[in-house]
């Protein structure tokens, strides 16, 4: 009686079974990865052309500001020297009438029954919180001489002769309350006699002129 092993033929039938089934599931699972890789590949692809995109868009609207604005600094610079223009010929102005309208107030104030040209609520707001400084319209104007007027750098230098230091006084707050003067100050004065013998108040007076 023959006998024939087979068992050892069943074990290498069962391997190479084994190794097949370890190969068909390690070329699903390279497959598998693949695919991934593949539809990541491909999500980052579309993800990055849209970023290009808005980059783009964004790019093209920088480009349209640029353009918008190129001219910017020259448009400014025109307009600088626009204002510039228009102030020295706002300074020629004044420079050509603020010189009359000074004398023309320094004559109202120099006029009998008149006074300086005043806000009446700033006179009347002056009468309540110091009356001493409110100009007195009874004063007689003719009790002083004006004899010089200066002006320089809208500083203005007044000389003149008054019977005493009260009507200087009197000139001086007038000059105070005017719209058109500032700072007045009183400089030194001096007695003098005159050529009748009449003894008079030289004074100097100094204020800036607002025109």
């Amino acid at each position: 009686m023959i006998r024939i092993n087979l068992l050892p033929q069943k074990r290498a039938a069962a391997t190479q079974e084994a190794s097949q089934a370890w190969i068909g599931v390690l070329m699903g699972v390279l497959f598998i990865q693949a695919v991934a890789i593949f539809l990541f590949h491909q999500t980052k692809t579309t993800q990055l052309a849209r970023q290009r995109q808005v980059n783009q868009e964004i790019q093209n609207q920088i480009s349209e500001i640029q353009k918008t604005v190129a001219d910017h600094a020259a448009v400014k610079a025109k307009l600088l020297v626009f204002r510039q223009r228009e102030e020295a010929i706002a300074s020629l102005q004044n420079a050509r009438t603020g010189p009359t309208s000074i004398l023309l107030e320094l004559s109202q104030v120099l006029t009998p029954g008149r006074i300086s040209t005043v806000d009446p609520d700033k006179l009347a707001q002056l009468k309540k919180d110091n009356p001493l400084a409110v100009p007195n319209p009874g004063w007689d104007a003719r009790k002083l001489w004006l004899l010089t007027y200066k002006e320089a750098d809208r500083v203005v230098t007044i000389e003149g002769l008054a019977r005493d230091g009260e009507d200087v006084s009197e000139l001086a707050r007038r000059l105070a309350l005017s719209n058109y003067f500032d700072a007045v100050k009183l400089l030194p004065a001096a007695r003098v006699k005159e050529s009748k013998g009449l003894e008079m108040l030289k004074f100097q007076l100094q204020a800036k002129v607002k025109y």
